[in-house]
C-alpha cells in the first residue's frame, strides 16, 4: 500500500506491520471490526451472532455467523497474523454444525444477538428487509447444504490454500481474505483483500453452483403460488379498470407479491401487497439516497394526525432507520391463498389504494420542493 504525495508527484510505501505488534487481538478487535462493517468483505452481510456456541455436545465457538442476501448462512472465521494449520478443518466443522439450523433456530439466534448487542429490534422483520421479502413466511433460510465459509487472516499457510482450492473445485463456496495492517505515524490502516478465489476468477469457479441455483429458481417459478398471484393481480387490475381507477393502467399482472405504481416523484410509489395472511397497501419512500428518504418521511410524519384523518384510519409509520427505504402502511388480514376470499380482498384493495393516493398525492409537489432545498 502506498501514500500518494500530490505535491511531489511521488508515492511512498506505507509500513506493513503485524496485529500482534499493534496490540490487537482476534476477538477484541478483528472480530469486532467485521461485526460492525461486514461489507468490508465485499458484499452485504447480516451478522446474526458473535461467538456462536449453539452446537450440541461441544463447547466450540465460531467467530461470526451471518446471512447473505440469498438467506444462506455464512461462517466467518478470523485469525490474526497466521491462519494456523487447522483453520479449514475448524471451519468445515462449523459449517456442518450450522447445516442443521432451521429457520426457527436462525430467528432465535438473531433475536438473542439483537437483544444482547443492545440494538434491539425484531429479528423476523430485519431479516425480511435484508433479503428483500415482504413476509417472513416467504423467506427461505439455510436451504440444503449451501453454507458458505469466509476465512480472514494476515497470512495463509500453504496447506490451507491448497485445501481451499481443492474444496472450491468440489463445489464448496469458500473464500479467503488477507487482512494486512499498515502504520504511518499514529495513523493505522487496514487492507482487506480477497485472495482465494481471485475476484476475477470467482464467477467462473462458482459457475456450476449458480447454474444449479438458476435451475431451482426456474422450477420454483412454476409453483402454485406464482400461478395464484398472477391470477389474483389480473383480477385486481380488471377491478381497478372497471372502477375507472387509472393508477395501474400501465401495469401488468405479475407473479410477484407486490404491484407498484409511481406517484410522479421518482422513488416514491404506491404499492399493493399480496401476503399469505393479509393484503396491504403502502406508500413507499425508496429513493437512492437514504438521507433523502428519511427527510421526506420525517416531513410527512410531523403531520401524521392530519394524514390519518384524511385517510380515515390509523397508519403504520415505519421509518426503518437502519435501511434505505421508509414505509407508510395500512393492512387487512385475509387468508390470501383461499380464492374464496379474493372478491373481498380485491374490493378492499380497490377502495384503500384510492384513499392512499388521495391522502398523499397532494403532497408530492411539496416533497419534490423539499428535495431541492
Amino acid at each position: 500500500m502506498y501514500r500518494i504525495d500530490r505535491a511531489a508527484n511521488r508515492i511512498t510505501m506505507l509500513t506493513k506491520t503485524m496485529f500482534a505488534e499493534l496490540g490487537f487481538t482476534e476477538r477484541g478487535h478483528l472480530q469486532e471490526w467485521l461485526a460492525h462493517r461486514p461489507d468490508a468483505l465485499g458484499e452485504e452481510l447480516l451478522i446474526i451472532q458473535k461467538e456462536f456456541a449453539g452446537f450440541d455436545d461441544t463447547k466450540e465457538r465460531l467467530d461470526l455467523l451471518a446471512l447473505d442476501k440469498t438467506g444462506t448462512l455464512v461462517i466467518i472465521e478470523n485469525k490474526l497474523d497466521d491462519s494456523g494449520r487447522d483453520v479449514v478443518w475448524q471451519s468445515l466443522k462449523y459449517a456442518s454444525y450450522c447445516s442443521t439450523l432451521s429457520k426457527t433456530n436462525i430467528v432465535e439466534i438473531y433475536q438473542q444477538y439483537l437483544d444482547g448487542d443492545g440494538d434491539g429490534g425484531n429479528a423476523q422483520q430485519q431479516i425480511c428487509t435484508f433479503v428483500g421479502k415482504q413476509g417472513f413466511d416467504e423467506v427461505v433460510l439455510n436451504a440444503g447444504n449451501e453454507q458458505r465459509i469466509i476465512m480472514v487472516a494476515a497470512q495463509f499457510r500453504k496447506e490451507v490454500t491448497s485445501t481451499v482450492l481443492w474444496l472450491l473445485n468440489h463445489g464448496l463456496h469458500i473464500q479467503c481474505f488477507k487482512a494486512t495492517p499498515f502504520k504511518e505515524g499514529e495513523l493505522l490502516l487496514l487492507n482487506l483483500e480477497q485472495v482465494i478465489p481471485l475476484p476475477e476468477a470467482e464467477e467462473f469457479m462458482i459457475g456450476i453452483s449458480n447454474k444449479e441455483r438458476e435451475e431451482r429458481t426456474a422450477e420454483l417459478k412454476q409453483n402454485r403460488g406464482d400461478t395464484l398471484r398472477v391470477a389474483f393481480w389480473q383480477r385486481t387490475l380488471d377491478a381497478l379498470r372497471h372502477a375507472t381507477v387509472d393508477m395501474y393502467k400501465n401495469v401488468n399482472s405479475t407473479k410477484d407479491y407486490w404491484l407498484t405504481t409511481g406517484s410522479g416523484l421518482s422513488g416514491v410509489e404506491y404499492e399493493m401487497v399480496f401476503g399469505k395472511s393479509e393484503v396491504r397497501i403502502q406508500f413507499d419512500i425508496n429513493r437512492p439516497s437514504k438521507e433523502e428518504n428519511k427527510k421526506l418521511f420525517d416531513y410527512l410524519e410531523k403531520r401524521r394526525d392530519q394524514f390519518e384523518k384524511a385517510f380515515g384510519a390509523s397508519l403504520e409509520w415505519q421509518r426503518l432507520p437502519k435501511y434505505r427505504l421508509s414505509l407508510i402502511i395500512y393492512r387487512q388480514e385475509f387468508l390470501s391463498y383461499d380464492e374464496r376470499n379474493w372478491d373481498s380482498m380485491i374490493q378492499w384493495l380497490v377502495e384503500y389504494i384510492q384513499k392512499l393516493k388521495a391522502t398523499f398525492h397532494p403532497e408530492i409537489d411539496n416533497l419534490r420542493r423539499l428535495l431541492i432545498k
